[in-house]
């Protein structure tokens, strides 16, 4: 399937990348020169699915390759946010007004240490590291929270292991009661 850049609504078309580790913790980095704190995510290029997409982005941003992880989950539908009119780039044809995303969940067989932020000229972040399963909610711009925690619902059943849902439930409470 071929897929526009930016969709007749005004949406970039973009993939998110839920990565975890063999205990469940998740992969959150910091954008590079700023306190903002997100997961790996990145838009979909001309003639590239939501696959050949995610896959690059993982490389790009991360370093990580192919044989580093493996797909867990992958909603089927796609997410929106709108971006703040501030950060709505007017001069810009298409006008994008915000993201439409497919997510995807990620196990990472590999090890940590094939992570590498700076693969790119440009890389997108600076630092990283692992974090409790809700702990995104707290952190993320408050314009994406809605979509972080629909696909962390979502594609909690392929991240977190039934028994460890039940620690995890109470970690979530325990953070709650502590914000």
């Amino acid at each position: 399937m071929i897929f526009k850049v930016i969709d007749d609504e005004g949406f970039r078309l973009n993939v998110g990348i839920i990565l975890c580790n063999e205990d469940g913790r998740l992969f959150w980095a910091r954008r590079v020169g700023r306190n903002v704190w997100q997961f790996p995510q990145g838009g979909i290029n001309p003639n590239e699915t939501p696959e050949e997409a995610l896959i690059r982005e993982l490389r790009e941003e991360v370093g990580l390759k192919e044989e580093h992880v493996e797909i867990v989950g992958c909603m089927r539908q796609w997410l929106r946010y709108r971006l703040p009119k501030r950060l709505v780039r007017q001069d810009v044809a298409p006008l994008c007004i915000g993201q439409k995303q497919r997510w995807f969940a990620l196990r990472l067989i590999g090890g940590e240490h094939n992570v590498c932020l700076n693969t790119t000229e440009t890389p997108e972040f600076d630092h990283w590291k692992w974090v409790t399963y809700w702990h995104p909610l707290r952190e993320v711009a408050a314009f994406k929270r809605k979509v972080y925690e629909r696909a962390l619902r979502e594609l909690r059943p392929a991240i977190v292991p039934r028994a460890a849902r039940r620690v995890s439930q109470a970690s979530k409470r325990t953070e709650q009661a502590e914000s």
